[in-house]
């Protein structure tokens, strides 16, 4: 009998959607190949499968997580409530937590350019307790690179989630964690109506687009790109950067500061609207490739910190799966492949003058993309989907029992905590409302 899979997604899935919720779609879809699989968003979605059903579910719900997680021989989540991963942790259910972005570390990223407040302290203490919980009590895991397993491993040694019974089923450990990077569609996108030149007002037919594929998030550095721009625009004034999104797809996420320090340094320049172009939305799935090939280089930028250190740039798959040349700052995974595949170049974070050079290197050459394509090949059959979630469907039929840490201090913390945080933001009453909200049982939608 084929094993029931219930794959969790934490974001938005639909047409508009952003990393997490195109990896638990393409989870879904490629698990779908060898079990029965069902996809559970957190929100309505535009999208429709024949190969697996589709589910709304609250994943914070705890008491419906639970009750439809025990229908499943596995789940698949990056993360669900403390409760209820603790409940799941003595069901006879297999639970495969996916690591591939540090929750923990993007807070820390984000919060830099934030206002410190108590809620945002207690928002990162919930999420470490949930990171936690997560490592004591999953069966198994995946992450999106070796350099992030061995961040995964050494903290699995910590919680003593390594012992001599573990290491003796696998002395190489992957059946308790494995990679299973961002992957992307084995065929590459093909060209169709166009999107950028002759139709951003600004950007024509000749000019040398940048793109920065995706949104302007606080862990990122736009500002050494626009910089470099403003370099190079001095030399040719052909050149063109855009960004592709700003809006986040998922309601929930408001606009962050990283954006408006953008926009505002492009208006300082001079540069918007003629040398540098904001899409103030988010553009479809579907579409994402008629840009990608539109484009003639992929820009990215980030820190020197320890959000990048462990980062996958998923903008950077985008740009492997369109055979688009890539600039971006080092320091992560994808740039270290973007400089040994001789993908396109990389450059040390912050570096204005660095960028401007290997901007202006690479659009000198005519041919580029096509001198680069035998590289970029061989990289989007190492990334393809089926390839990529390999390890995952190994993963799923494993069947060794994995001992839960315990975890009632940290229920007890995490519990406190979230009191904590209800009250700061919804007042002493509206704290006691969404209690009841949470204690009283919900009508749940049928499976299908």
């Amino acid at each position: 009998m084929s094993r029931r899979v219930l794959v969790v997604a934490n974001d938005h899935v639909g047409s508009r959607m952003a990393g997490p919720g195109i990896r638990s779609w393409h989870f879904a879809d490629e698990l779908a190949r060898r079990f029965d699989v069902t996809l559970v968003v957190p929100y309505e979605t535009d999208l429709a499968s024949d190969d697996f059903a589709i589910r709304v579910e609250n994943p914070s719900a705890t008491r419906e997580m639970i009750a439809l997680a025990r229908g499943f021989d596995v789940v698949v989540a990056q993360r669900l409530t403390v409760p209820a991963m603790r409940a799941l942790a003595g069901a006879d259910v297999r639970m495969i937590y996916d690591l591939y972005a540090p929750v923990t570390i993007e807070n820390l990223a984000f919060d830099t350019l934030e206002e410190r407040s108590r809620p945002g302290e207690l928002h990162y203490r919930l999420n470490a307790l949930e990171q936690t919980v997560a490592l004591a009590t999953g069966s198994a895991f995946v992450c999106a690179s070796e350099k992030q397993r061995d961040l995964w491993l050494g903290a699995l040694l910590a919680f003593g989630r390594i012992d001599h019974a573990t290491y003796g089923r696998d002395a190489s450990l992957r059946s308790l964690i494995d990679v299973v990077p961002f992957g992307l569609d084995p065929e590459p996108p093909v060209r169709s109506r166009p999107v950028l030149r002759g139709v951003v007002p600004g950007i024509g037919e000749e000019d040398k687009v940048l793109l920065w594929g995706g949104g302007v998030w606080n862990w990122f550095d736009p500002l050494t790109v626009i910089h470099a721009v403003d370099r190079v625009r001095r030399d040719r004034d052909d050149v063109r950067l855009y960004f592709l999104g700003t809006q986040h797809p998922n309601p929930q996420i408001a606009e962050m500061k990283m954006t408006s320090r953008a926009v505002a340094l492009a208006d300082e320049l001079g540069l918007r609207d003629r040398h540098v172009f904001f899409n103030f939305g988010w553009v479809p799935y579907e579409q994402l490739g008629a840009y990608l090939l539109e484009a003639d280089l992929g820009v990215a930028a980030h820190f020197d910190d320890l959000e990048t250190r462990f980062a996958f740039r998923t903008r950077l798959v985008d740009c492997i799966w369109a055979g688009l040349p890539i600039v971006t700052t080092r320091g992560d995974a994808l740039s270290e492949l973007v400089e040994a595949r001789g993908l396109g170049r990389g450059v040390d974070a912050g570096d204005v003058d660095g960028y401007a050079a290997a901007l202006e290197e690479l659009l000198a050459e005519p041919k580029l993309r096509e001198q680069l394509a035998p590289a970029f090949a061989e990289m989007r059959a190492e990334l393809a989907w089926p390839r990529a979630v390999g390890p995952l469907a190994r993963l799923v039929t494993g069947t060794d029992e994995v001992a839960a840490a315990a975890t009632g201090s940290a229920l007890a913390r995490w519990a406190l905590t979230r009191l904590e945080y209800a009250v700061r933001n919804r007042g002493p009453a509206g704290a006691a409302r969404r209690a009841l909200q949470v204690v009283l049982p919900r009508r749940r939608p049928p499976l299908g």
